[in-house]
């Protein structure tokens, strides 16, 4: 179905696997348009609780294709922005929760991708960085927004301007990732957290995501008021009867999606 991507479902684990070695897994527009569709599906479908993505080879996402960037003019280089930033934002939105399995390079676009995810669990041997700058041009798929926010405005100019390349550790360090793991534990250290995931229940999953990112971008007070709408409709659903029920039972809880 996809020339450069890789899907596959099981125990309610979606699996999304770029898969371009050759090129380190760079970012081109088929990349970019299968990675729209693929996490289109994704919010679509009824047998996926909780996404992992990661690369094939030795690097997560290398960057975006410098062969194909290199070539644009100003208006293509604005498009390829922007259509970049319109898969971040959809892979940061859709309703289950994204982790980010950082097998090695996550450079340029690839960091910009893995911060589109919910959160970063790294192999000891993954790279960060965003060298735009020395390549005469800046992040484009939303880098300077979403890295300043999550380790600091400091910290990402020091970054974004030298166009430094982190390990691992240093990531943890700043805030970037949320856990290191050897490199052969990353994916079952990744399929753990999502299975936790997936045993919740998935509306109400799907709110806090929701209320947490509408509120990052919202006052205290704002975004408390989202938060109680959406505390509020757990309420109306069959999970939240049934999760009640089954502690006051002293039982494991059976969620329905509903």
């Amino acid at each position: 179905m996809y020339q450069t991507i890789k899907y596959e479902v099981k125990d309610g684990i979606g699996y999304v696997t770029i898969s371009r070695p050759e090129a380190l897994n760079a970012l081109n527009n088929t990349v970019l348009e299968e990675l729209y569709d693929v996490f289109s599906t994704i919010e679509r479908a009824e047998d996926v609780r909780v996404v992992i993505l990661t690369g094939e080879g030795r690097s997560f996402v290398a960057g975006a294709d410098i062969a194909q960037m290199s070539t644009l003019t100003a208006i293509e280089g604005k498009a390829f922005g922007a259509f970049g930033q319109k898969v971040m934002n959809l892979i940061e939105n859709i309703e289950k929760p994204v982790i980010a399995a950082v097998n090695g390079f996550a450079l340029g676009g690839g960091c910009e991708l893995a911060m589109s995810c919910d959160f970063r669990i790294a192999s000891s041997k993954a790279k960060f960085g965003q060298p735009e700058v020395g390549l005469g041009i800046t992040p484009g798929f939303a880098g300077t927004q979403r890295l300043a926010k999550l380790v600091g405005l400091g910290t990402a100019k020091m970054l974004i301007y030298t166009a430094d390349t982190i390990g691992a550790d240093e990531a943890l360090r700043i805030g970037l990732v949320e856990k290191v793991v050897e490199p052969e534990e990353l994916l079952s250290t990744c399929e753990a957290i999502a299975a936790k995931i997936a045993s919740k229940a998935p509306i109400a999953v799907a709110q806090a995501k929701t209320c947490i990112n509408k509120g990052y971008t919202l006052d205290l007070y704002a975004g408390s008021a989202f938060e109680a709408e959406g505390f509020g409709m757990c309420f109306s659903t069959e999970d939240q009867k049934e999760g009640m029920k089954a502690f006051l039972e002293k039982r494991p809880a059976e969620f329905k999606n509903k």
